[in-house]
């Protein structure tokens, strides 16, 4: 969902840095995992990266989140610009489980499918590996959205080229897949999949998990656009998302227990969701209710934004004590 106005945590303006790898080959030893030490990573995180039944996050300051709402974050999500550097930084901001969002302006689909972004790819392969600890990778999300470069079509519903097509996506996600996780069969899966090798030292990432995260429903809304159409294939999925926000007083469950049901081999999560402008502690209370109602529910990461932002709870007193009271008590 665009989030028109407001100014999204997007690193790759906020750290610059470029990405590179050198050696061939599929695969490299992992390093040793390091600890997570709460202090480091600043107020409002959890402990450790729990193993509870729910994942909570937030985009925005998990310190003042935790003021807010008593929640303890595990999760914190980032969005970066396809190319961004300096990896360990930010991982190092996100908590005991970042949610690592990607974005691409400055290149297509098929650019990655055919490996242009290949030195970025492996820069983050090797970053993931170094951090030594779960990991979600949230790459081109909301991809049947028209706000989005990478989305097949504009908001008039007109295809925006092969370059961008479905299936150019189908086979990006699947390069950007395959290169998080690394391991001894990355060239061949390629080779099926009919795209060149990622030549690199990759290492065999078993704590990153790869979320596919459309919209429930397309913008624009026509056949080519439903977020099946972007759908590279159980292999190369981990978890599905879908993005929620509550808009003009309704939010659109249906698409979202739709997605669920589409998907039943995949735990679910919403990377993203919130109150865009209203006070509802209705669609809170309906969040808690579809997470205990639908069990592969994993993650939820609440969009706060910016202090002040039309998703601040700050300002929703009765979706702030909503969300202590439901939403707080998932992490189990």
């Amino acid at each position: 969902m665009r989030r028109s106005g407001i100014v999204t945590l997007t690193v790759a303006l906020l750290l610059g840095g470029g990405s590179g790898a050198s050696a061939r080959g599929d695969q490299q030893p992992a390093p040793q995992a390091a600890p997570v030490a709460a202090a480091a990573m600043g107020a409002g995180f959890a402990a450790a990266s729990m193993q509870g039944k729910v994942d909570l996050g937030v985009l925005g300051d998990p310190a003042r989140f935790h003021s807010l709402t008593g929640q303890l974050t595990n999760t914190r999500l980032l969005i970066a610009g396809w190319g961004v550097g300096n990896f360990d930084q930010l991982f190092g901001m996100m908590g005991p489980r970042p949610m690592f969002g990607i974005g691409a302006t400055s290149i297509s689909p098929a650019q990655i499918a055919r490996g242009s972004g290949d030195g970025f790819l492996l820069a983050l392969n090797q970053a993931i590996a170094r951090l030594g600890r779960p990991v979600y990778v949230r790459p081109l999300a909301e991809m049947n959205g028209h706000w989005n470069a990478y989305c097949a079509f504009d908001q008039g519903g007109r295809p925006r080229g092969t370059d961008y097509s479905t299936a150019a996506f189908r086979k990006a996600f699947a390069r950007i897949y395959l290169a998080v996780h690394g391991g001894p069969g990355v060239s061949a899966a390629l080779s099926r999949l009919g795209m060149p090798p990622l030549r690199g030292a990759l290492v065999a990432n078993a704590n990153a998990t790869v979320i596919w995260n459309p919209q429930g429903y397309g913008s624009p809304d026509v056949p080519g656009n439903r977020a099946e159409a972007y759908y590279p294939g159980d292999a190369y999925v981990d978890v599905v998302g879908d993005d929620l926000y509550y808009i003009q007083g309704k939010a659109e469950w249906a698409a979202a227990a739709d997605l669920y049901s589409a998907h039943p081999g995949k735990p679910f999560a919403f990377p993203e969701w919130g109150l865009w402008g209203l006070d509802a502690p209705q669609f809170v209370s309906q969040m808690a209710e579809f997470v205990h109602s639908h069990p592969r529910t994993r993650l939820v990461s609440y969009y706060s934004g910016e202090p002040g932002s039309v998703f601040d709870l700050a300002s929703k007193p009765a979706s702030r004590e909503a969300y202590r009271r439901l939403i707080v008590p998932l992490a189990g």
